[in-house]
């Protein structure tokens, strides 16, 4: 009899995909959470919300889950507004169903909903619709056209307290703001590449820098595909 859980979970997307291609049986139910969340930047109080996708499943017989932020989002200018928070989350979600689909992985043609989100929040229901924002896979397409970009890397872990039905707790994320300089602009983009209880930092924290790493490894591969300057920064 197999057991019930897996020695080394998946931790990414990535992971999924390629314990797919080693033969694996691998099956994933997304589930989407859109929380309210505390965070303090910098001394700054501030609430946002954050869009959480929890991937859960089997692969053989072994369940699985973790949960991958996709977007926050506020109605200050400490992070994008709500309304473009639920553009960039799409974006990315949909980037990471179809590289699934591709790598012979079903899963639900399902996206985050800006009307769930005035239907659980209220004083989001007058927000004034803002124009999408340009992630940083926007720039690496805009390299990739002959344009010259270049992007400073800040990494920061951000104390945050996420807000459930009945409970609240502690969690650390590990943020990276890309500043871009392109056809004689800069712009700013925000994205969190790992968390973990903050209560529990011992335990989870090294897996959350790996985790964090790993992605951040990806993007540069990409950065270096399209001769985007930079300097690489990773966690510690």
């Amino acid at each position: 009899m197999q057991d019930s859980t897996i020695n080394n979970p998946p931790k990414r997307v990535t992971d999924l995909i390629e314990l797919k291609k080693s033969g694996l049986e691998v099956t994933c139910e997304p589930s989407f959470e859109i929380l309210p969340v505390d965070f303090v930047h910098q001394k700054h109080q501030f609430q946002a919300h954050i869009f959480l996708c929890r991937y859960i499943g089997k692969i053989d017989d072994n369940a699985y889950m973790f949960r991958k932020c996709y977007a926050r989002g506020c109605p200050n200018n400490l992070c994008p507004h709500v309304s473009q928070a639920v553009m960039i989350a799409n974006r990315y979600l949909q980037r990471d169903f179809y590289r699934m689909r591709q790598g012979g992985i079903e899963v639900a043609d399902r996206i985050f909903s800006l009307q769930d989100m005035m239907v659980k929040f209220d004083d989001l229901h007058h927000e004034e619709e803002k124009a999408p924002l340009l992630t940083i896979h926007d720039y690496i397409n805009i390299a990739k056209e002959g344009n010259a970009v270049s992007v400073e890397i800040f990494l920061e872990s951000v104390s945050a307290v996420e807000h459930f039905a009945h409970e609240s707790k502690q969690q650390t994320f590990l943020m990276c703001e890309f500043t871009v300089t392109t056809l004689g602009r800069a712009g700013s983009y925000q994205r969190c590449v790992g968390c973990y209880a903050t209560k529990e930092a011992i335990e989870e924290k090294p897996n959350a820098v790996v985790v964090a790493n790993q992605r951040l490894a990806l993007l540069y591969q990409e950065f270096d595909q399209a001769d985007i300057k930079y300097e690489e920064r990773f966690f510690e």
